[in-house]
């Protein structure tokens, strides 16, 4: 298979969206890697303002000095195929390509393979680590064709939300790594480096090995659990049915939860994490100390960050007003402001405390326990920890340890390969120079702590990384399109100073 970039292969697209139009130039269904399992899944379309091919600049960028945005479309560990610029898959919104082909970015979508794919001999192929395989080819890919295809492949920026946004982490954690190169050379992915400039991450679902035990940290205690559950669009619409779930947990799992509670500030203590100032991040035997006093402290900077903007009247990240801001409609700002926060204390307009217990409760229970690696194997990543024969599998020692349906777990190697945190310290990981962590303050799909600990982790380790709360945030993704540009740019700009 020739893995050569072809600049004769393309279609010039004009498209309006929220009135505004755009034309670019589309390369699309590229190949990857040369022995592909799924050959309609693993190749990406790669986009391109027209503009530069008629040797004009946008915003100072130019065809060949152009970011690239590595924009994937996975949710919930499932396929993430590739995605016109226009709207997205999932909520039928105008998508973040769109948007940033309109900034001056060339975007490269890929396809990513994910859990539920089978191959024709009814083997599972989308289990773990096959996504973030298939995002590495991706990377090699352009890498081998530097200079070739458009933008500027020193500039590659990643960017996904939820499983998609753990993904992205993991590839800026994670550059050029032997773990993963057996299985790239089967793939038939380029002889080339794999690492990227940056990550920026949407309420990252990561660290799942340790996930279900920093959820009860934060929720132990509270028994309800409401969620909303998607089902696939009614006959003639185009979005997906949510239906309200409002449960309450069983006696074995708030039990359950009490003893996943126990276990986190072993593990928390365990990472030698220190925030900005050198000051350790520990947590006692009860679970707290200054790590839930930190996560305490983002949240206080987000209600005050909102508090300003209602002051000053400007419009939110979740408003429709802003060059691009208002993409994700869905995750407009539902919350009540801070000031009318129970968990908050606010004087003459500034944040002056919090209490955290009290905020949790505000924020209310998801999901049952455990979270992740479910009692009854029904779980995403349950699938996700799957093998090449069997579609379920256990991926933590607790779970295994109360299991009583007799199904096996996941290699220890394979739950490796998914995580971030094991490699933010390994030399022999190329890590991205910046990373950009949001995760909503009402987002409860996983622990607020499962991104600090990621946060803290790289700024421990050196390197940028840029985390924040948004007020009122679910769990979602791209709402900050404004905000997320500039920092592209002004890393881009830093980096060539």
């Amino acid at each position: 298979m020739n893995m050569t970039f072809d600049d004769s292969r393309y279609q010039v697209i004009d498209l309006m969206q929220e009135s505004r139009r755009c034309v670019y130039r589309a390369f699309e269904h590229i190949p990857y890697v040369e022995a592909p399992e799924d050959a309609a899944q693993q190749r990406l379309s790669i986009f391109v303002p027209e503009e530069y091919y008629q040797g004009k600049s946008i915003g100072g960028y130019s065809l060949a000095t152009a970011p690239i945005l590595l924009q994937n479309s996975v949710g919930g560990y499932m396929p993430g195929p590739e995605e016109r610029p226009g709207r997205d898959f999932f909520m039928q919104e105008t998508n973040t390509a769109f948007y940033a082909l309109l900034h001056g970015y060339v975007v490269v979508s890929p396809g990513v393979r994910g859990r539920g794919m089978k191959n024709a001999a009814g083997q599972n192929i989308g289990v773990a680590p096959a996504a973030i395989l298939d995002l590495k080819a991706a990377v090699r890919y352009l890498k081998s064709n530097k200079g070739k295809v458009p933008g500027d492949t020193d500039r590659i920026i990643s960017n996904g939300t939820s499983a998609g946004g753990a993904l992205s982490s993991l590839l800026g954690a994670t550059g050029n790594h032997p773990d993963y190169l057996p299985a790239l050379r089967r793939m038939g992915a380029a002889e080339a480096d794999d690492s990227i400039f940056a990550a920026s991450c949407y309420c990252p679902i990561t660290n799942l090995d340790h996930a279900d035990m920093a959820y009860e940290w934060e929720f132990a205690g509270l028994d309800d659990y409401h969620r909303m559950q998607m089902d696939p669009p009614a006959p003639g619409e185009d979005r997906p049915r949510m239906t309200p779930v409002d449960a309450e947990m069983s006696e074995e799992q708030k039990e359950l939860s009490g003893e996943l509670k126990k276990l986190f500030p072993a593990y928390l203590n365990s990472l030698g994490l220190r925030d900005e100032k050198g000051l350790p991040m520990r947590l006692d035997a009860d679970g707290k100390g200054t790590f839930r006093e930190h996560t305490a402290t983002l949240i206080m900077a987000s209600a005050q960050k909102e508090l300003d903007r209602l002051a000053s009247g400007k419009p939110g990240e979740r408003t429709a007003a802003g060059k691009y801001e208002g993409v994700r409609h869905s995750a407009r700002n539902t919350a009540p402001s801070p000031a009318e926060c129970p968990a908050l204390t606010v004087s003459n307009g500034r944040v002056t405390g919090i209490d955290f217990d009290a905020f949790v409760r505000f924020r209310t229970r998801m999901k049952e326990t455990p979270a992740f690696d479910s009692m009854s194997l029904h779980t995403a990543e349950n699938e996700l920890f799957g093998s090449a024969d069997i579609r379920f599998r256990h991926f933590t020692d607790f779970s295994m340890g109360h299991d009583k349906t007799g199904a096996g777990a996941a290699d220890a190697a394979q739950v490796r390969l998914m995580n971030p945190m094991n490699y933010i310290g390994d030399p022999d990981a190329v890590k991205a120079a910046h990373f950009r962590i949001r995760h909503g303050a009402v987002d409860r799909d996983t622990s607020l702590a499962v991104s600090e600990m990621l946060a803290l982790s790289l700024t421990g380790a050196g390197f940028d990384c840029d985390i924040a709360h948004p007020w009122g945030i679910p769990h979602a993704g791209d709402y900050d399109l404004d905000e997320m540009f500039a920092w592209i740019d002004r890393i881009c700009a830093s980096s060539q100073n």
